[in-house]
């Protein structure tokens, strides 16, 4: 595996988790960039990683124009999935952060891979997805933000 393989192994892995995602209920669906389900999953990961920031932050960290982050961030408020409120130390600056418990999150944590992976595969056999599903466990557990990647 090259460089271009494991770049393109990537984009894969993210059209699967695209396909996997519960869509319907992350707000009203627009055509352009500013709400994408593609945008809304940048700004999901950014929040993760910087649990208290603002448009602005998000938009300089991950290069999105500041109309498609506020666009995520509208359809995420209106799933419950993040609240917004002013920040105390500068009136002007709206804080972002996760919801505490939100529906939402929690149909999405709890859609499977499964279906999406087996058509990406071209197979009907739960333990070649069984054996793909257990690979990307390993990979996120080594590789992902705040992991330590000495645990098996």
């Amino acid at each position: 595996m090259n460089g271009v393989d494991l770049f393109l192994l990537g984009r894969t892995l993210m059209k699967i988790g695209e396909e996997a995602m519960p869509v319907g209920d992350i707000g009203p669906s627009r055509t352009t960039q500013a709400a994408s389900v593609r945008t809304v999953l940048v700004v999901v990961a950014d929040l993760r990683t910087h649990p208290e920031t603002s448009v602005g932050e998000i938009a300089a960290r991950t290069g999105l124009p500041q109309s498609a982050v506020s666009g995520a961030v509208a359809r995420l408020k209106e799933a419950g999935a993040v609240v917004t409120a002013p920040d105390p130390a500068d009136r002007r600056r709206v804080v972002i952060r996760q919801a505490e418990r939100s529906a939402r999150v929690e149909a999405v944590r709890a859609a499977g891979v499964e279906g999406p992976l087996a058509a990406a595969l071209g197979t009907d056999d739960p333990a070649q997805v069984a054996e793909v599903v257990a690979a990307l466990e390993f990979l996120a557990r080594r590789l992902a933000p705040g992991s330590d990647p000495r645990r098996p």
